[in-house]
């Protein structure tokens, strides 16, 4: 299955845009959907046939002081990539760490949520 993530950003002018990336594939929009549009067009026919997106704030699974510095790092890698860099070992490392808990706190929002619509149905 596909994995896509949407990511909320700013352009050059400081307007609010949204970045899709899956794998080495990835584009832009001014909503969520039309960067999502975007992507799909370049995804193969494999792309999942159910998108759950949930705006996600801080919570127990991943915290304020996380979503801060992971959009701190996004931004110096988004910046390093446009200039032809790479970040240095220790904040891709901190990076790579901080996608692997919000994978995990997506995932244990997930197995939440479907335990939630389980119970109601």
């Amino acid at each position: 299955m596909t994995t896509v993530a949407i990511l909320p950003s700013r352009d050059e002018s400081g307007h609010r845009m949204y970045r899709a990336i899956s794998g080495d594939k990835q584009s832009v929009g001014k909503t969520a959907g039309e960067a999502l549009d975007a992507l799909t067009a370049e995804l193969a026919d494999d792309f999942p046939a159910m998108l759950l997106i949930q705006s996600v704030g801080p919570d127990r699974f991943f915290g304020a002081a996380q979503q801060q510095r992971l959009a701190e790092l996004m931004a110096l890698w988004h910046s390093a990539n446009d200039q032809g860099v790479t970040l240095t070992l220790d904040l891709q490392s901190e990076l790579d760490s901080l996608v692997a808990a919000e994978l995990k706190a997506a995932t244990a929002r997930s197995a939440e949520m479907l335990s939630q619509i389980n119970r109601e149905s």
